[in-house]
């Protein structure tokens, strides 16, 4: 196996990339809820840099199951 397609070898299955699909869309799916909650209460932009959290974590989730890692 030459190292150019050893670097491409998944470590997650199916099951595993369903299950990390899963959580990052509910992850940006409760950011994004809870973004449009402060907007429309006109709730303060610290409350909103804190949504940086679920949306990191649902971007991280979603980009490991199409990389397969």
């Amino acid at each position: 196996m030459s190292p150019a397609s050893a670097a491409r070898v998944e470590n997650i299955g199916p099951q595993g990339r369903r299950r990390r699909v899963l959580s990052g869309a509910v992850m940006l799916g409760i950011g994004a809820v809870v973004l449009a909650a402060l907007v429309l209460t006109g709730g303060d932009r610290g409350w909103r840099a804190v949504l940086f959290v679920p949306f990191w974590a649902g971007a991280l989730g979603v980009f490991q199951a199409r990389g397969g890692t």
